[in-house]
């Protein structure tokens, strides 16, 4: 063995492996810095290493038989040793060099892999007013906002929404739990102060896993120049993630939405509280605060379009009125009119076209447009995942609904928007899985544990979640109309449950001054006492309950004459009257408005009420053959429900419908 190393001092091999060595490192350090900024992939830096690690040995072999002299490159003269020793010598050469390469490929390749794969997604949390005037909190939001905005127009980059990142205001949350909760790599912190006409914004970028700081800036400017603080940013930490920025993306980046910055905050304001999208109220307050910006500004394009947005869904959800549709429009045309190609206007088209004419193949052509220039905006995939459930590709809806609410996996909205697919679907586990997820984020929210209740309700029959639901919001914080919500859907378990006194009660308890307030909450009373009073054999009192009920939705169809949900609860309110001609037409009418292969989410729900008008008229045949179709096909109806639900009882004296229950229930 002492031969073989006194070998290698005599060639000088030692030399040229230290030499190689130092070589190695400095190509390979170079390469790290120099590759990502080329936006060279990974395997060329592992390419280049793994070269250098096969050469290494075949650098000890050359230098072991060859010498540099001042009469050149010349072979290292032999000694005398024996011919099993020179061999010998040889192979322990190799050897040495093939070992030491592997191990050194062992560390280095998995560390390089890792440092230099750059995960480029990043969550934007709210930034601290440092203002001493606290009214600048609005401005310190709209900060937050834009950055967050401009960088979800960067598709190379995953970012999270806004909804997501807003509950961490004001705490001081470990940076490693937020980027697992949230799923990033990267987590955005910052804080503005505004003094006068100054402004100072100072962020810094830091490694959700290591929790190390990447980047940072401060900025000191004039307020003229929040704008361009906040292009500026955006750019940077696109840069600092290696995100490839298109020309598109930077252009779309840099343009100024408004020059009025009194505008800009009404703006930021009416964006904060059109989030609250089950509360009118502030729904409301929006509208108001973004007529105010747009007044300021009438060229605001943004501000335009989100107030279409919330005009349309307003539209949707509340108030199916001719002015407001035609409102939702014109300002969506007005906002392309002054930026044809800004995605927030095609969005807003979208839905207009959607909620405002039920055109979805019109709506998902403005969609995919907004999508291609909002390619991390949460809310493009829910309207996306919406239209697609509605043409029956309930694939494809379900995977824009999953990508949803990846980039906004804090928001209760999206995950019961997913949940309803799978209800649809029947798959109850998957389901109840993402449900559950809502309701870990926000344990007293009435809205989750409602759409939990009615999946035990449609899977099992099962009423005891239903209880616990209730029990679960006792405490929680609620606005009046999530108050009125809970009793009412109170009262409509009680009913499901057969117990109709107190449904009956509970029903009667509810305020008609207050309930009046609200779509559907004052003839769903006022069913809810028809309903009961009718199964205690009370039939006058329920005769006058649902005439009530009647005349209330009438008086709301003046108002929404292309409403389909008012017009098939009117016939079921004229079915259980025995007006039996009246209720068959404006059953027909609602089909007509929505019908099943226009609309496969919502032609569903329509068809079910249609077959309880048929069952509460005693035709039970066609009611029982609506009910065989949407048991074949996706739709919210089970065995289960059919089962225990008192509206199908005019049906289960009849043996066709026991056979129904019995060839579904074989095949749940």
């Amino acid at each position: 063995m002492s031969g073989f190393f006194e070998e290698v001092k005599r060639r000088k091999v030692y030399r040229v492996a230290v030499a190689y060595v130092i070589a190695a490192g400095g190509i390979i350090q170079l390469g790290s810095a120099a590759f990502p900024a080329w936006e060279l992939p990974n395997r060329a830096l592992r390419l280049v290493i793994v070269l250098l690690l096969v050469g290494f040995p075949i650098a000890l072999i050359l230098a072991w038989a060859f010498d540099v002299t001042p009469q050149g490159i010349r072979a290292t003269p032999d000694v005398a040793v024996p011919r099993t020793h020179r061999r010998r010598n040889v192979i322990m050469l190799v050897a040495t060099g093939v070992i030491v390469s592997a191990i050194a490929g062992f560390f280095l390749l998995p560390r390089i892999s890792s440092a230099h794969k750059i995960d480029k997604s990043i969550a934007v949390l709210p930034f601290e007013n440092l203002s001493d005037d606290k009214e600048n909190a609005y401005f310190a939001d709209g900060i937050q906002d834009d950055v967050l905005t401009n960088l979800s127009k960067i598709g190379d980059l995953k970012v999270i929404s806004r909804t997501s990142v807003m509950p961490y205001r004001g705490k001081t949350s470990n940076v490693r739990e937020i980027g697992k909760a949230l799923g990033v790599g990267s987590i955005l912190e910052g804080s503005v102060r505004r003094v006068g006409n100054r402004v100072r914004v100072n962020v810094q970028l830091i490694c959700a896993d290591t929790d190390e700081h990447l980047w940072a800036e401060d900025y000191d400017r004039e307020l003229t120049d929040v704008f361009a603080i906040q292009t500026d940013l955006a750019q940077k930490i696109a840069e600092a993630l290696q995100a490839r920025l298109s020309p598109g993306e930077k252009s779309r980046m840099e343009r100024k939405p408004t020059e009025n910055g009194e505008a800009y905050l009404a703006f930021v304001q009416a964006h904060n509280l059109s989030c609250a999208f089950e509360d009118l109220e502030k729904l409301k307050q929006s509208e108001q605060l973004y007529q105010r910006a747009i007044e300021l500004d009438p060229n605001f394009a943004v501000a335009i379009a989100r107030y279409s947005q919330l005009e349309s869904w307003i539209l949707h959800i509340f108030e199916r009125t001719p002015e407001r549709r035609e409102r939702a429009r014109t300002l969506a045309e007005r906002a392309l009119r002054l930026q044809p190609d800004l995605p927030e206007a095609h969005l807003a088209l979208g839905s207009s076209y959607y909620y405002g004419d039920n055109n979805y193949d019109a709506a998902l052509k403005e969609f995919e447009i907004a999508q291609r220039g909002l390619p991390n905006e949460s809310e493009v995939y829910l309207a996306l995942g919406a239209i697609q459930r509605r043409q029956g590709k309930w694939a494809e809806s379900t995977g824009n609904l999953e990508k949803a609410v990846s980039l906004n996996p804090k928001d209760t909205w999206a995950l019961q928007n997913l949940s309803f697919n799978y209800q649809m679907l029947r798959n109850f586990a998957k389901a109840n899985e993402t449900i559950d997820r809502a309701i870990v984020l926000n344990p007293t929210a009435f809205e989750p544990w409602e759409v939990k209740s009615k999946f035990a309700l449609f899977e099992r029959g099962d009423f005891s979640v239903a209880e616990k639901a209730f029990e679960a919001v006792k405490s929680a914080s609620m606005t009046n109309e999530q108050r009125l919500n809970a009793a009412s859907a109170r009262a409509n378990v009680f009913l499901l449950e057969r117990k109709y006194r107190e449904g009956l009660q509970e029903a009667e308890n509810l305020p008609d001054d207050q309930v009046a307030g609200f779509p559907g909450q004052l003839w769903s009373k006022y069913y809810y006492i028809g309903f009961a009073r009718k199964a205690l054999q009370d039939e006058p009192g329920a005769r006058v309950a649902f005439l009530k009920a009647k005349s209330v939705i009438e008086e709301q169809l003046k108002r929404s004459p292309d409403s389909e949900d008012l017009h098939i609860q009117l016939a079921r309110m004229l079915a259980y009257l025995g007006e039996k001609a009246s209720a068959l037409a404006e059953a027909q009418r609602a089909t007509e408005l929505l019908p099943e292969s226009k609309d496969a989410f919502g032609g569903p729900e329509i068809m079910t009420a249609v077959a309880e008008v048929y069952a509460v008229l005693g035709e039970n045949d066609r009611a029982i053959a609506i009910l065989d179709g949407l048991l074949s096909r996706p739709s919210a109806v089970t065995v289960e429900v059919l089962k225990v639900n008192p509206v199908w009882d005019p049906l289960r004296s009849d043996p066709r419908f026991q056979a129904l229950i019995d060839k579904y229930g074989a095949k749940a």
